[in-house]
């Protein structure tokens, strides 16, 4: 017996004991979901515009995603086991209600829609006759804590407030500006091929407390005629938020050399009247911008531009709140080498 006690065994026994441990939490999920980061990506690839082609020389413009994952229990106990990456709780990612699938089809309306207000925006800044009629707003996502969780979903269309349509955030706005913080109003919205119609008790806007909020992010949809055939394949990457680098890309493969050499990454979602909004994962979007070796990364101005230079570390932010900025901060860069 006392052989069998003997430290070495007693050791073996354990460390076996740890292993078969981190094994088991290896594979059980958690209920968190994981950020990391991923290399920023040239956007050139990806963009073909009819009558231009891919810059060439050095420089270019690059956009961020981030890894998006359900982390293991041994990732949520440990997380600096992943350099870079952010634990989130699932219900900050998929809403009450709405299943990864329908998340994911999200996502990707909104790049589809991204890269439409993108080419528009563009093609608009260079001259071009771009035709966008307002199609509805659409829901992008839902915030917690509002009385919207539960009611509304990712997509969903928002086709009148109390009655008064809402074909653009600004109607939007405007009517939610006659209603007063904690009053219901009445939502027509459309689901797919389903009209609904919802009762939401309005919350205060933090920053202003007399304005009403329904509790989501607002995304504008629009029917676009371009003067030029545009495309862009994204692969499986979602989101709104290379929009930003979309427009740049547009304008380099016409022949407008706007990164001046430099290795420009940028994130940003991009309106039709090019204001860039606030996106999500910068911080793990600041770490992809630095393993491609950008030079500069353009950010929304705010809290993503002082997240950004939290994690930037020699890289050069640059916030801006519009296209037009973007264009002016690239253009005053000093001279490449």
């Amino acid at each position: 017996m006392a052989r069998f006690l003997s430290p070495a065994r007693l050791a073996g026994t354990a460390v076996g004991l740890v292993v078969l441990a981190a094994i088991v939490l290896y594979i059980v999920p958690s209920g968190d979901f994981l950020l990391l980061p991923d290399k920023a990506h040239p956007v050139a690839p990806l963009v073909q515009v009819q009558g231009g082609h891919d810059p060439r020389g050095p420089g270019g413009i690059y956009f961020v995603d981030v890894f998006e994952r359900r982390a293991n229990m041994l990732e949520s106990l440990v997380p600096f086991i992943r350099p870079g990456g952010t634990l989130v709780p699932a219900k900050f990612i998929v809403p009450p209600g709405v299943s990864d699938k329908a998340l994911r089809s999200a996502d990707l309306r909104e790049m589809s829609i991204s890269q439409k207000v993108a080419a528009a925006v563009a093609l608009r800044t260079l001259g071009y006759k771009v035709i966008a009629r307002p199609a509805g707003v659409i829901v992008a996502a839902v915030a917690l804590g509002s009385h919207a969780v539960g009611k509304l979903q990712p997509t969903d269309v928002i086709e009148t407030v109390n009655g008064a349509k809402t074909r653009t955030i600004s109607q939007l706005r405007a009517t939610l500006s006659r209603a007063h913080p904690g009053q219901t109003v009445t939502l027509a919205i459309k689901r797919g091929a389903a009209h609904l119609t919802v009762k939401i008790k309005t919350v205060a806007d933090p920053l202003q407390r007399s304005r009403a909020l329904v509790g989501f992010t607002p995304a504008q949809s629009a029917n676009i005629s371009l003067p030029l055939k545009v495309q862009i394949d994204a692969g499986n990457v979602g989101g709104p938020s290379a929009g930003l680098a979309f427009a740049l890309e547009v304008m380099e493969e016409l022949g407008h050399r706007v990164d001046h050499g430099y290795r420009i990454a940028a994130t940003g979602q991009i309106d039709l009247d090019g204001t860039v909004s606030p996106i999500g994962g910068v911080k793990q979007k600041t770490y992809g911008a630095r393993q491609a070796k950008a030079d500069v990364f353009l950010v929304p101005a705010g809290d993503n531009a002082r997240e950004a230079r939290r994690y930037a570390k020699g890289l050069r932010i640059i916030a801006v709140k519009s296209f037009p900025q973007a264009l002016r901060a690239l253009a005053t860069l000093p001279r490449k080498g």
